[in-house]
């Protein structure tokens, strides 16, 4: 493996570009691809450039192996104090904010395990893609927490206030059929990725025809 090879196996979010799509990777396995402080300030910074960039049409949100995100470091939620238990909701507020109010289209292509945080991340986007094998949930329930990152107000709007209030207060598994049935997911496909791509490419095809 070459230095530049390791180097990116290093950093959390990996970013590939794939004609005028960008393709964000979530790039921490060992951890379950989990939304730490710095990742989220590194994708922060990453959006940011993309959304200046003209020549960029579309952001594709992925993960790595069988997890998209598994939501906020657990071991830094515990180190929490109320003060600073604001400021990191207030975070990934403002980042996940900034995703939707993107010019460009953006789509997760939610490859595996979608828990949390990371189902924040999903619902922030556009459209929602998902493998066959996508699992969702909102643990929190389980851990005595509840989401501080805006999942609290577009999950109600997506699949209806009843459906979200069942999925917050009992944390259970979602699976992508189940989610394609509420509305929570609009595709279901496999190489769930490559599909994303492909909607992509067709969808700045379109935007690109003049009359």
């Amino acid at each position: 493996m070459t230095d530049e090879e390791n180097e990116i196996t290093k950093r959390a979010i990996v970013v590939e570009a794939r004609s005028s799509t960008s393709i964000l990777r979530i790039n921490r396995p060992a951890e379950r691809n989990s939304l730490s402080a710095a990742t989220l300030e590194e994708l922060d910074s990453i959006i940011s450039a993309l959304i200046a960039r003209r020549d960029v049409s579309a952001m594709i949100f992925t993960g790595t192996s069988d997890v998209f995100a598994s939501g906020a470091d657990i071991r830094e939620l515990s180190a929490l104090t109320p003060a600073t238990a604001r400021e990191f909701a207030a975070r990934g507020q403002r980042l996940f904010e900034k995703i939707t109010d993107a010019p460009q289209l953006t789509i997760a292509a939610i490859n595996g395990y979608c828990m949390g945080g990371g189902l924040d991340l999903a619902l922030c986007c556009d459209l929602r893609f998902a493998a066959p094998g996508a699992v969702f949930a909102h643990p929190g329930a389980r851990l005595g927490i509840i989401t501080g990152w805006g999942g609290t107000q577009r999950l109600p709007r997506l699949i209806g206030m009843a459906r979200a209030l069942e999925m917050f207060a009992t944390a259970r598994h979602v699976d992508s059929r189940e989610a394609y049935q509420i509305g929570l997911v609009s595709v279901i496909g496999e190489p769930v990725l490559d599909c994303a791509i492909e909607f992509a490419l067709a969808h700045k095809a379109k935007a690109s025809i003049t009359f």
